[in-house]
């Protein structure tokens, strides 16, 4: 079972989640690789960082096998971002695990709701959503072409800061 920590975007243990993330968008996007990298990597560090965000990795053996962050959408809601899974630990329910560990930390830090979108060129994203429970607001029949935002509303935290 991989073990979860919370980091900051500068940790060298974040390095493998942002340089997948960027070969996936590049492949399924058609973008340039060295651009996405960029954006991926010039993204304010700030916004992933507490009171107001926060950024998790599972790893095993200390190295990155999944990982996510949110940052603060609006005063009662948190966004989600960067959900990853290394492709060698896909299937094992490790996104899961990323999406809760976020949700329940949000929760913690007063946000009420998640906000997030996905792209449509990413299935397993959209089914990963649907199936933990977001609310899809897009037509879910329709062939997707922009993107996929989804929302879902947070239990009241005990302890909530």
């Amino acid at each position: 079972m991989p073990e979860s920590v919370w980091v900051a975007q500068s940790d060298p243990r974040v390095r493998p989640l942002l340089a997948d993330l960027a070969r996936e968008y590049s492949s399924r996007y058609h973008r340039v690789l060295n651009d996405v990298h960029f954006e991926l990597r010039e993204y304010p560090a700030e916004r992933f960082a507490p009171p107001h965000g926060g950024l998790v990795l599972l790893l095993t053996d200390g190295i990155a096998v999944a990982g996510g962050a949110f940052q603060r959408y609006d005063g009662e809601t948190a966004e989600l971002k960067r959900i990853w899974t290394h492709p060698a630990h896909r299937g094992r329910g490790l996104a899961r695990r990323v999406v809760a560990e976020l949700e329940a930390e949000a929760a913690v830090r007063g946000y009420a709701r998640i906000f997030l979108t996905t792209g449509p060129n990413q299935p397993e994203a959209r089914g990963l959503y649907l199936a933990t429970g977001y609310t899809p607001h897009f037509d879910v029949d329709a062939a997707p072409r922009t993107r996929l935002p989804f929302s879902k509303a947070l239990p009241a935290a005990v302890g909530a800061r």
